[in-house]
């Protein structure tokens, strides 16, 4: 398959919006550039998972991380990690993407947000390619694979943060925080609203204030490059600070 680039303007472009709905892209070049990324194959997958129960969203990422891992991760990282190669192969998925999310119909702004949302932390393609990159290029036995996604999927409030941070954008570093949750049990409590906190805002959680204290502490470089056993007890002095059930020494 041949995915042709985008030309910069389609973004929050309306008549860019009406031609997505009447199925008129592919038949105008204006909107095109010369380049071309080839792809072996290009199978739909789940880009947008908002909505559902908690059950539903994890068989959602588990499945976009098998499809990702499986077709598109042969590309040059410069490819799969660019948000114009996205943007462009998704186009040519109307008729999946409006089967599978209605809201598209319903105003531009449901398009941008979820055909055209912005590639960082926050897109879920970004998050499911990332996190599948790392875990790919660090584990090579598939069940173990699939035992990382699922953790990875246990702990997506965590996750997201550490990807929020480019400094903790590191394989090892997901996977050593990864291993301590597992190892530690600590999913659960990690996942939990803080209490008692009202100067950290209405919706804090464990996890996350955990990895905004590797990413303020000093210094900072120095924490993804760090073997698991000499993690586990900075995470958990980290973790004490918000959890009081959690005994550092």
């Amino acid at each position: 398959m041949e995915v042709r680039l985008l030309e910069s303007g389609y973004k929050h472009n309306e008549q860019f919006y009406k031609d997505f709905l009447d199925d008129q892209i592919q038949l105008k070049d204006e909107y095109f550039t010369n380049e071309v990324v080839h792809l072996d194959e290009a199978p739909h997958f789940p880009i947008y998972i908002a909505q559902g129960s908690e059950a539903e969203k994890k068989d959602l990422f588990m499945e976009a991380f098998r499809v990702i891992s499986h077709s598109y991760l042969d590309t040059d990282r410069d490819v799969h990690l660019n948000e114009l190669f996205w943007h462009s192969l998704l186009i040519t998925k109307r008729d999946y993407l409006l089967e599978q999310y209605p809201k598209i119909r319903e105003g531009i702004s449901h398009f941008n947000n979820i055909v055209l949302k912005k590639f960082d932390w926050e897109n879920y393609i970004y998050k499911c390619v990332l996190g599948a990159q790392y875990i790919n290029d660090a584990i090579a036995d598939q069940e173990w694979r699939e035992h990382y996604y699922t953790l990875l999927v246990d702990n997506l409030d965590l996750y997201n943060y550490i990807i929020k941070y480019e400094i903790f954008r590191n394989e090892q570093f997901l996977i050593n925080i990864l291993d301590i949750i597992y190892e530690l049990d600590l999913s659960k409590a990690l996942k939990a609203k803080i209490t008692g906190r009202e100067d950290l805002g209405k919706d804090e959680r464990v996890g996350r204030r955990v990895i905004f204290e590797f990413n303020k502490s000093y210094p900072v470089i120095m924490s993804p490059l760090l073997e698991k056993e000499d993690l586990k007890p900075i995470f958990m002095e980290y973790m004490s600070y918000y959890d009081g059930s959690v005994v550092y020494s």
